[in-house]
């Protein structure tokens, strides 16, 4: 599968603000918990344009991870209604924009909205692109038994099943001990 550049960065990141919700993270835990946590996500993903680095901040990105982790669970039709709703109620208006070294990309926000509120409409952007292409099957959730890991497989086959080798090695052994202790 091929999206452009910036929306598979978009929706790379997209699954790794989804994978910070304790159901999802490596740790078990709300990997948002703290503003410390926000801060050292924010690091690895950096965003240009106002962060206020507070606590409303920090609750309001948790709105935007819950939000965009709703549509890998939802079909094709139903992801449409929540990703138009996330665009509209940010009044996103697309437009091209370079910065801090980047090319020309998409922006729908203004530098001085919430933080939330960016993060929102970059994944509704990217998003927008794997619904126009008929793609919402490359988004899943892990099928390990105790997680909820968002994929996004971009692989030829689409054939990954787990988020991470973690989880595939864990049902892996799983399914082994079972198999060994049927032939016992």
């Amino acid at each position: 599968m091929q999206f452009a550049h910036d929306t598979e960065e978009a929706l790379e990141f997209a699954v790794e603000l989804g994978n910070t919700d304790p159901a999802a993270s490596r740790s078990g835990t709300d990997e948002l918990a703290t503003l410390d946590q926000l801060a050292e996500f924010l690091a690895q993903y950096p965003f240009s344009g106002r962060i206020d680095g507070d606590e409303r901040e920090r609750r309001d990105v948790l709105r935007a991870r819950d939000q965009v982790r709703l549509v890998w669970a939802l079909d094709r039709d139903d992801a449409v209604l929540q990703v138009n709703s996330m665009l509209a109620a940010a009044h996103a208006l697309p437009y091209l924009a370079r910065h801090d070294g980047t090319d020309w990309h998409l922006h729908a926000t203004t530098p001085d909205a919430p933080l939330g509120e960016r993060m929102r409409v970059e994944a509704a952007l990217a998003l927008t692109d794997v619904i126009r292409m008929d793609e919402m099957q490359r988004l899943r959730i892990c099928e390990a038994d105790d997680c909820e890991g968002l994929i996004l497989d971009l692989s030829r086959n689409g054939s990954k099943r787990f988020c991470s080798a973690r989880c595939g090695s864990r049902m892996n052994m799983i399914a082994f001990r079972k198999r060994k202790g049927a032939q016992a």
